[in-house]
């Protein structure tokens, strides 16, 4: 049985996120899947490095699956390029060891989010920016993004109520990036909660507008969604890179 490791991009406008959903057929993962189980001719189920929710686009997931053929991989590069949509890219297809899994073996991941912080039109980027035009003051979210940093727990900022596992995470790096009429938050850590990202970045820009004060993130720590900011919008999420 042979393991096979792909490096992909995607825009994720028009799916509903990575994980494959039953009677569906517009998520990265199920994409992925039934192009592979055609080009291979045996069932492949793609295991990926983190579900990027409805609408978050990725330049640098990492996925891997499992296959009997002898097809060789520069082949089924070749395949999956030709068959699958446009919008889903694949920068890589190679074999690796059979301990490899795309999600277990993950120590990092950096997700950049970008803010279009400007009420002038932005036509060419609108699919992947939040238009946020309000006036932020960038220092304060730099002094609360510091305060982000390290190994917290993130309960506050968890899409999912119900989660049963462990809400503790570590961030490595939180940068808040002016550049032009937009600023860039990127996050660096060692795994992220659902929709994670997102809260965070609601939370710095209510802080940018004055709504919090930098410090006031620290009382989230162990706390409930309910205190935490609003969601950002999905199209201005990428998830960027994944680290092994």
């Amino acid at each position: 049985m042979r393991n096979l490791r792909l490096d992909l991009c995607y825009d994720g406008t028009r799916y509903r996120g990575w994980q494959r959903l039953p009677g569906k057929d517009d998520t990265i993962q199920g994409k992925l899947e039934t192009v592979l189980t055609r080009i291979l001719g045996e069932p492949i189920e793609v295991s990926g490095s983190g579900r990027t929710d409805a609408g978050v686009h990725a330049r640098g997931q990492v996925a891997n699956f499992h296959c009997e053929s002898e097809m060789p991989a520069s082949e089924i590069l070749e395949q999956l390029r030709r068959y699958l949509p446009e919008d889903i890219g694949i920068y890589s297809c190679r074999d690796v060891s059979a301990r490899f899994h795309a999600r277990l073996n993950a120590r990092e991941k950096t997700y950049c989010y970008r803010i279009w912080n400007s009420s002038d039109p932005c036509v060419f980027e609108r699919r992947y920016v939040a238009v946020m035009p309000e006036a932020l003051d960038v220092p304060a979210m730099e002094q609360a993004a510091k305060l982000l940093e390290g190994e917290h727990d993130f309960s506050a900022f968890c899409g999912n109520a119900k989660v049963k596992k462990s809400t503790v995470r570590f961030l490595r790096c939180v940068d808040i990036i002016p550049e032009g009429r937009e600023v860039r938050l990127r996050f660096t850590g060692n795994g992220f909660l659902h929709s994670m990202v997102r809260i965070l970045v609601g939370t710095l820009v209510e802080t940018g507008r004055g709504e919090r004060s930098p410090e006031d993130v620290v009382k989230l720590f162990g706390g409930k969604r309910a205190d935490a900011g609003f969601l950002a919008p999905a199209k201005g999420l990428c998830l960027e890179e994944v680290f092994y």
